[in-house]
């Protein structure tokens, strides 16, 4: 049977605060447990309009300590900013603390503007560059197996767990598959944020894997975003605000946060508008569930992927809820596996 989790990056609705859009987060990771699935991730931003979240590492500690058992990770750790011990020191603290819960999403992405990244870090692109190397320092304290030789074999990313956080890699290019594939470390493409093509750099991966390490199946996973209500048509009316919110991003209007349903319905939206739109749902899973349900299977399939992590981005949390709620019920019921 096919996994689906989800992905949140802790969207600000119009009129509401950050505080609120935290707790919400913290709402779905417990709704997403009760539904059954597999993981709930949290992601990395920096002062960008209409997402709450910047340091994954705090909700994580916050959400864990109220749930029971979804496994819980970021979504990703935007590595160029830090250094590698203290990732590891971070995430082996949630693991010891939520014993064979934890993982540990790894990004090269900024997560912000210029600006925001000069604030947070020096030679950013230069981390870049290094990001291979960081990443196997990484896994070296995370497994606490530095060579007897190396300078950091004398010193441990404590505390230490007794069941390690799973390192993730997380991208759109094959540059983060080959990343993975060659440290033998699980994989998530971030279908809802590229426009290359996904499937063939999973079969990289895939591949370079099974070349790396022949012992082990790779994980993976395909990131979607997706809006599924009772009807197409509401699905549609819903999934309109997410999309102007996207283009309000793009012309540095959106920082009010996600629009209403109300808003996007009356925006006067220009043929190059109409035209982003229809771009960005081309990206997109818009359904009833059955519909939804058909999809990702078909994705799932063309990915070869090993699970779905959904990402729901709507003004009324009471539809993004209800979104999952749909899903779970459609997939991951008794009667429909």
């Amino acid at each position: 049977m096919i996994k689906i989790s989800i992905l949140d990056q802790s969207p600000i609705s119009s009129g509401k605060t950050a505080e609120q859009a935290l707790q919400e987060s913290v709402k779905l990771a417990q709704i997403g447990e009760a539904l059954g699935y597999t993981r709930y991730w949290i992601a990395e931003h920096h002062d960008l309009s209409g997402l709450a979240c910047s340091a994954p590492e705090v909700m994580l500690g916050y959400i864990g300590a109220k749930t029971e058992k979804i496994r819980i990770g970021s979504g990703a750790v935007l590595l160029p900013h830090y250094k590698p011990y203290k990732v590891a020191e971070t995430y082996n603290m949630l693991a010891t603390l939520f014993p064979g819960r934890i993982d540990v999403g790894i990004g090269r992405a900024p997560g912000g503007s210029a600006e925001a990244t000069m604030a947070l870090s020096d030679n950013f692109l230069e981390q870049v560059w290094k990001m291979p190397e960081s990443f196997k320092e990484l896994l070296h304290f995370l497994h606490n197996d530095f060579p007897s030789e190396h300078p950091y074999a004398k010193i441990s990313a404590s505390p230490v767990p007794d069941i390690a956080p799973q390192p993730w890699i997380l991208g759109t290019s094959e540059k983060s598959a080959k990343l993975a594939a060659e440290n033998g470390a699980a994989y998530a493409f971030g279908h809802f944020m590229s426009d290359k093509e996904g499937p063939d750099i999973m079969d990289r991966y895939l591949q370079g894997f099974e070349a790396t390490d022949k012992r082990r199946h790779p994980e993976s996973i395909v990131a979607v975003s997706v809006i599924c209500a009772d009807t197409t048509d509401k699905a549609e009316e819903i999934a309109l605000s997410q999309l102007l919110w996207k283009i309000q991003q793009e012309k540095g209007d959106g920082r009010k946060g996600i629009p209403s349903i109300e808003e996007a319905k009356t925006y006067p939206f220009n043929n190059e508008e109409k035209d982003m739109i229809e771009a960005m749902r081309q990206k997109m899973v818009i359904g009833n569930p059955r519909e939804v349900k058909q999809q990702l299977m078909e994705l799932q399939t063309l990915y070869k992927a090993d699970e779905i992590m959904i990402i729901t981005i709507t003004h009324r949390f009471e539809d993004r809820v209800q979104s999952y709620r749909l899903i779970a019920e459609e997939m991951l019921v008794e009667g429909n596996r």
